[in-house]
């Protein structure tokens, strides 16, 4: 019958796929878990709302000022702004964030206008577009209040500055997609990335000592940005407020330019994966070595002996697990290594201005800070602690132990990988900075067993109740479920707020050891919870495998 069949338009083509994806994720949220999920992102994006809303009056009133101050060209901050938020904020989307694979568009009859068409059509679906869309929006109203005869020029400029920003991010999408197709380019690509953000730290020292001799250098550096798109849309504006026709074309077309030269690219990109370009990875032979292996293993169950059989299998497993996951083990070292930053700078203030760090007052403060940012950072992985079993889960069900087990040694790796970060990070504010008197020292840990012990009590529901799958090695498409994160920030707040309130009570009772009595009993309470919740979490492990097999065997 294919020979019966009427060719389709790229119209007809780009309707049919996009009504064969609505009715896909219509038909994913019939699943109790998928609804929960999208609540939790649509509250996430009701904050992202606001921002994008609040950052828009800004904007306005940003190129309202100008305008009306003869400044014009200072547009070209705002269009800055808007072009690096646009490109940079993607990728890290891209990295971290669930996205769609183009290439799996390829099982369908489309042609390649299709395909490129559908590609440029997503990238100006992407929040990053949404929000740079309104904020172009809002620039428009706020230039065109002061100055109405820059309407036509600012439509224009902002209809090519679209344009030129969506194909190149589109353009830098799919060569980040093609950079990160192998492991080991992954991992040099994180690598590089905690390098920028520590390296950020060291930003404002350099700019106070070599920031005056540096300046000259800068101004003649900036001349070279006034080429890119942004800087092209900014005299664009300033020509035509000017009346200077020639070279506001002249903008007009380099901008033009730009877009084009990214629609070319792209369009090279998009045709190799037309075509069925593979970016898959193989796993590489390795020669089995199983004396070595089983003599690991004994001495591994030597060590553990104090655990049950079962429980030591699983702190074992989920060791190998963390060890195999390069991401997972980097991100180990930004804690300790915030810390250090962090106390070298108070250290650096401390230097400058004696008496902001007089009578320990900071350190009071910075200690249960840096503790709690610990917590919140290292805990979240545990809502989803069932992210990387896959396949695997199956040999859970199957396997002759109680569920219980699987949490208790899914738990205590991560109880062991918060006390050795924890360790590590009193030992460097008490040589940088100093640690606090020993009721409010003692106070903080036993805050930490009540805030962990609490925690995993709803983590692990969590995990049980909102599975999401992920994969070693990968940035991409790594997100958690949106209730998950939704129940971790709550949980969070919660707990901390609680905290703020006993050591606040401390301080307004002038009693400086009734913090450390109230987590005292709090922790015991919660403890005491974590193990009364174990059974019941067992059973509701049972009636929600169908959940688990679905989430992480797909």
């Amino acid at each position: 019958m294919a020979d019966l069949a009427h060719p389709l338009g790229i119209a007809a083509q780009i309707r049919l796929i996009a009504g064969l994806r609505w009715r896909m994720v219509w038909n994913g949220l019939r699943r109790q878990n998928s609804k929960m999920d999208t609540i939790g992102m649509m509250i996430a994006g009701v904050f992202g709302a606001i921002l994008v809303i609040g950052l828009c009056f800004a904007f306005a009133a940003g190129a309202y000022a100008f305008v009306l101050r003869g400044s014009v060209e200072w547009l070209g901050l705002l269009f800055w702004g808007i072009f690096l938020f646009w490109q940079v904020f993607p990728i890290f989307a891209a990295g971290f964030g669930q996205q769609f694979e183009f290439r799996s568009l390829r099982r369908y009859p489309l042609s390649l206008g299709a395909f490129y068409s559908i590609s440029l059509a997503y990238g100006l679906a992407d929040f990053a577009a949404v929000a740079s869309l309104c904020w172009l929006l809002a620039m428009t109203l706020g230039a065109t209040a002061a100055r109405p005869d820059l309407l036509p020029a600012m439509v224009f400029v902002c209809g090519l500055f679209l344009l030129a920003n969506v194909t190149l991010e589109r353009l830098l999408g799919s060569w980040l997609e093609r950079l990160l197709a192998r492991r080991r380019t992954r991992e040099l690509v994180f690598a590089l990335f905690i390098l920028l953000c520590v390296s950020a730290q060291f930003v404002a020292p350099a700019v106070e000592k070599w920031g005056s001799s540096a300046a000259p250098r800068v101004q003649r550096v900036l001349p070279i940005f006034a080429v890119f798109p942004p800087g092209l849309a900014g005299r664009a504006i300033s020509s035509a407020a000017s009346s200077h026709f020639a070279s506001t074309l002249l903008y007009f077309a380099g901008i033009g330019a730009y877009a084009l030269l990214a629609g070319a690219l792209l369009w090279l990109r998009l045709s190799a994966q037309y075509r069925g370009e593979d970016l898959s990875e193989t796993a590489a032979p390795s020669i089995a070595r199983g004396s070595a292996a089983a003599a690991i293993t004994t001495a591994a169950a030597q060590d553990l002996r104090w655990l049950s059989p079962q429980v030591g299998a699983m702190l074992r497993k989920e060791f190998r697990y963390l060890r195999r996951n390069s991401f997972a083990f980097l991100n180990l070292l930004l804690p300790p290594m915030f810390v250090l930053l962090l106390s070298s700078q108070i250290g650096m203030i401390s230097r400058r201005h004696p008496n902001a760090m007089s009578q320990g007052v900071p350190v009071d403060l910075l200690f249960p800070g840096m503790l709690a940012y610990l917590i919140l950072i290292l805990t979240a992985p545990a809502y989803n602690c069932f992210a990387y079993e896959s396949h695997g889960i199956k040999t859970l069900f199957t396997s002759p132990l109680r569920f219980r087990d699987v949490l208790v040694g899914k738990n205590l790796l991560l109880l062991g990988t918060l006390t050795a970060e924890i360790a590590l990070c009193i030992g460097t504010l008490a040589l940088r900075v100093g640690i606090p008197p020993p009721p409010q020292f003692i106070a903080t840990l036993v805050a930490i067993v009540f805030s962990v012990s609490g925690q995993l009590i709803i983590a692990n529901w969590s995990s049980l109740n909102f599975p999401r799958k992920l994969e070693f090695g990968s940035l991409r498409n790594q997100r958690a479920s949106g209730m998950a994160v939704l129940l971790a920030f709550g949980t969070q707040i919660v707990l901390g707020a609680a905290c703020g309130v006993v050591f606040l009570a401390g301080r307004w009772s002038g009693n400086p050891w009734l913090p450390a009595g109230i987590f005292s009993l709090l922790a015991v309470a919660t403890v005491g919870g974590y193990f009364s919740s174990l059974e019941p979490l067992s059973q509701l492990a049972e009636k929600k495998r169908e959940v688990l097999l679905d989430a992480l065997c797909r």
